[in-house]
């Protein structure tokens, strides 16, 4: 398991400064470390329960959709799924970046980089061409998937930011 991250008081006064770029402390999420272990936190009943068997399960397409999203959460959350999710059951993963502003340049050529890094499960990048909005870029994702089923992370952020897990990880 992971430390906690301690901020200095100049660094409280960084954290604070860059809250507004994407609503969270983004200091404190570039220090954590991007492929951690976490704590299994499924209720007692979901880990008693008799799941049935990977083969007869089918695969899913992960669709996560982003828009000037940090590094860290993004990469934190692709690791995440890869980690805590069955590879039996996972047929790829899938980005769809909502036109990003340019000034997140490391949602451009770094990302087209780190993609191929992936080895344990495909992992596919797709850009709209402008700002369509969620939803669209939703079905781009469900388009362009090859699983039977399909799970969609509304933002990336806020998955990582509240640990919550989708069915897929948890169990549930």
């Amino acid at each position: 398991m992971g430390k906690a991250v301690v901020l200095s008081g100049d660094e409280e006064q960084q954290a604070k400064d860059s809250f507004n770029i994407n609503q969270f402390n983004l200091l404190v999420s570039d220090r954590v470390a991007l492929n951690r272990t976490l704590p299994d936190v499924r209720m007692s009943e979901c880990k008693k329960k008799t799941y049935p068997a990977l083969d007869t399960l089918p695969k899913v397409s992960v669709v996560i959709v982003f828009h000037n999203e940090a590094w860290s959460t993004l990469l934190r959350s692709i690791h995440s799924i890869i980690n805590r999710s069955p590879l039996e059951l996972l047929e790829e993963i899938i980005l769809v970046d909502d036109k990003s502003e340019d000034k997140f340049e490391h949602l451009k050529d770094k990302l087209e980089k780190e993609v191929p890094n992936f080895v344990e499960v495909p992992v596919r990048l797709f850009r709209m061409p402008s700002r369509t909005g969620l939803i669209r870029a939703r079905l781009k994702g469900a388009k362009e998937a090859k699983g039977r089923l399909q799970t969609n992370e509304q933002t990336v952020s806020r998955l990582d930011r509240t640990n919550r897990q989708s069915d897929l990880q948890t169990g549930l």
